[in-house]
């Protein structure tokens, strides 16, 4: 009988942007019992250095890094000075819902320099830092794109943001295929509505929650562990021949 898969992944460095709420605090976490040293990114540095004491008092390897990743020049630079990066969750983003006929300029803006420019402006500054360490060459390198089920669905209200996961889920193909002959592998995770401090001001319209729960097959909304399961796995040597794809933790939602 062959022998499993490798899940683990000691002796690798793992940085998580929008480290400091919701998803991005629940990835590291699983990051970091698999054995990663995690570099916990975001620009408030209260939150991340709270994570990092909570991840080092459980015997895991834990750094902060303040950065705002709007700023190209600083995260190109960042990267750059960093000892090594193994894998990348290309985690920050965020949502302004409005009607399509009234979303408003700044929301546009907003919407497509962080969740698009900005996922690109990282993701190539981690490539590029792989790229310049012999050692991960030959271990190979994992990037993880955080998408959404709306990189492949549309809801009503929300069509910036769900052009914006489309333009990610697009892009994670594009990096596979261009870099895959360096060793790097490039995957999607697109949850559903997850209860995160950020989908708890929507939720708590009573209707917009039974229209969300009735839209997934499996009765309920997903919680962080469903989706850190799925990042790494896919960061680890056990994803070793996965590349260009999107894993959607939706509860069936996209299936319909």
């Amino acid at each position: 009988m062959p022998a499993l898969p490798e899940f683990g992944l000691e002796g690798r460095t793992a940085l998580i942007t929008g480290a400091g709420r919701g998803l991005g605090v629940g990835m590291a976490r699983g990051l970091a019992q698999a054995g990663a040293k995690v570099i916990l990114v975001a620009r408030t540095k209260s939150e991340i250095e709270q994570l990092a004491t909570e991840i080092r008092g459980t015997g895991g390897l834990a750094e902060t890094l303040v950065l705002d990743v709007l700023d190209e020049r600083r995260v190109q630079n960042t990267f750059k000075s960093l000892p090594a990066i193994d894998i990348l969750v290309n985690n920050a983003g965020t949502n302004l819902p409005q009607r399509f006929v009234e979303v408003e300029a700044t929301a546009l803006d907003t919407l497509l320099q962080l969740n698009v420019r900005a996922a690109f402006i990282v993701a190539q500054a981690a490539a590029r830092r792989m790229l310049t360490d012999s050692d991960r060459r030959q271990r190979g390198g994992a990037i993880v794109n955080i998408t959404s089920q709306l990189g492949r669905v549309a809801m009503k209200g929300r069509s910036v943001y769900t052009m914006t996961k489309h333009a990610l889920e697009g892009l994670t193909k594009a990096m596979a295929i261009e870099l895959a002959e360096d060793n790097i592998r490039v995957n999607a995770v697109g949850p559903t509505w997850v209860e995160t401090p950020m989908t708890q001001p929507a939720l708590a319209d009573p209707a917009l929650r039974k229209d969300v729960i009735g839209s997934i097959p499996m009765g309920h909304l997903a919680q962080v562990g469903d989706v850190v399961g799925a990042v790494v796995f896919l960061a680890s040597p056990a994803a070793s021949m996965v590349t260009g794809a999107s894993l959607v933790v939706d509860g069936g939602w996209t299936a319909r």
